[in-house]
């Protein structure tokens, strides 16, 4: 039986590892010939995922941090992190030919399987160069929408300056997408001429690879995913979503155990259906003007929430959001008494057992690709509140493509490269969208329940995803 081993590079930040150790648990599930190496890269600000990778690691996936003599002297802080993000990948390439020279060696010399090739996260092309040093081909791993992937292709090929669009009205047509795409939607990074030109270098490397494996189903993204095949420029594309961790556990699983069983009963003490949640993904947070909307338009609606609320890291510096040590410090006075009959605030959530729970109705998102998976899996419509990356594309996709839900701010953005304030989304915009949410028509409750059916066929046995995930097997396999 010819056995193969593919090396998983995903980019630093816990939100790729876990992703990529999802995909990686997937396929050695799936086939026994398959072993997996996944090297991890760590931002110097960032201090968690080694007990977590090392908790995973088996007889067949193991995880070797990437430690090099040489650290980046990017600054994580300068103002397109994005660039410092290219660099720190690019920094270790040395650190990556090592790692791999030695498992080749091993397979040469034992019965270690054959390196079959190089799967790497969507920005980790300075890799591709080092799978072409040892002569295995690249897949790319796509952790967000086909139709991004497909917008990030025509954008390559488009002859216009797209920093001239930005606070326009313009709109772009766009063959993944039945609807004209507004240019407000795009990512901040594209209008920045540095930016967007790195980024569309990173788009352009992909097509060199033999496949892109993304993370969607066909029934979702069948307009986009055509589009893409029918592109003969493009790779072989491989729709094996949804890949999600749906049995939760996080990088400080130990701390978060006993908030989540906390969270849980205060849920089962609620109606079916009656709960909206408000989470804002891994980077999610606002500052206390913001904060305070929020806070009355949930008094404002009466609906029951469950809100994850934390602390912006310091302003001006790159980092993670913390817990509050004091919510009264930031919310309105009096308004965890008042609410005490209907809310709960926290910090961290455990969003896929919180989304699976019976007594969620709605779902308030930033709209990152993994919670609108997520979401749709759970059969809960979203209100849409996008703040950076591609988030705001996302939205566009669940409003305007899919029907699937109701919008809070499209167009709201708060990331890395805003040269402005955030503008304030109000009280009434937030407590409108909640309503339209948890009162509106049936219609989008029934779409949304209808794809959550789908997206749990394609990967199943005969399902579209189970079969485009065999079909990349074989290739792998074949070589």
């Amino acid at each position: 039986m010819s056995k193969a081993q593919l090396v998983f590079i995903p980019s630093p930040g816990i939100g790729h590892i876990v992703s990529t150790v999802e995909m990686a648990k997937l396929l050695v599930g799936r086939d026994d010939r398959l072993s997996i190496t996944v090297l991890v890269m760590k931002f110097p600000f960032d201090n968690k995922g080694t007990s977590y990778t090392q908790s995973l690691s088996s007889d067949r996936i193991r995880f070797l941090d990437l430690f090099h003599d040489t650290p980046s002297t990017a600054d994580p802080n300068s103002k397109i992190f994005g660039s410092f993000l290219f660099d720190y990948i690019e920094s270790h390439k040395p650190r990556v030919r090592d790692v791999v020279s030695e498992t080749v060696s091993k397979s040469e010399s034992e019965s270690t399987p054959r390196l079959a090739g190089f799967v790497i996260d969507m920005f980790c092309t300075p890799m591709i160069d080092v799978a072409n040093e040892f002569g295995v081909p690249t897949y790319v791993f796509f952790t967000s929408s086909a139709a991004f992937l497909g917008l990030m292709f025509h954008i390559d090929t488009l002859q216009q300056d797209i920093t001239e669009l930005e606070d326009s009205d313009a709109e772009l047509n766009v063959p993944a997408y039945a609807n004209p795409v507004p240019a407000k939607f795009l990512p901040s990074v594209l209008f920045d001429k540095d930016g967007g030109s790195m980024f569309l270098n990173i788009a352009k490397r992909w097509r060199e690879t033999k496949g892109i494996i993304v993370n969607t189903f066909t029934e979702l993204e069948f307009r986009a995913l055509k589009s893409l095949q029918e592109d003969h420029t493009n790779p072989q594309m491989y729709p094996v979503g949804p890949v999600l961790n749906l049995k939760g556990g996080s990088p400080n699983e130990a701390q978060n155990s006993q908030s989540e069983a906390d969270i849980m009963r205060w849920l089962d003490e609620q109606d079916p259906s009656s709960v909206v949640f408000l989470c804002f993904g891994s980077r999610g947070s606002f500052d206390g003007d913001q904060v305070k909307e929020i806070a009355h338009s949930l008094e404002s609606s009466g609906h029951r929430f469950l809100w994850s609320l934390r602390q912006p890291p310091p302003k001006g510096k790159i980092g993670l959001p913390e817990e509050y040590e004091n919510l009264t410090d930031i919310l309105p006075e009096g308004f965890l008494d008042r609410t005490a009959e209907i809310g709960k605030v926290i910090g961290w959530a455990p969003q896929v057992a919180v989304l699976s729970h019976r007594a969620v109705g709605g779902f308030v998102s930033h709209c990152g690709w993994n919670s609108t998976l997520e979401s749709l899996w759970c059969g809960v419509p979203v209100a849409t509140w996008p703040m950076y990356a591609e988030q705001q594309m996302n939205a566009f996709q669940l409003v305007r493509e899919f029907g699937m839900a109701v919008e809070i701010k499209m167009d709201y953005r708060n990331d890395y490269l805003m040269k402005k304030m955030p503008v304030m989304v109000t009280a009434d915009e937030i407590s409108s969208g909640i309503r339209q949410l948890m009162d509106g028509s049936d219609e989008i409750k029934h779409k949304v329940k209808k794809f959550s059916e789908k997206s749990r066929v394609a990967v199943m046995e005969g399902g579209s995803s189970y079969n485009s995930l065999g079909c990349f097997i074989e290739d792998v396999i074949q070589g």
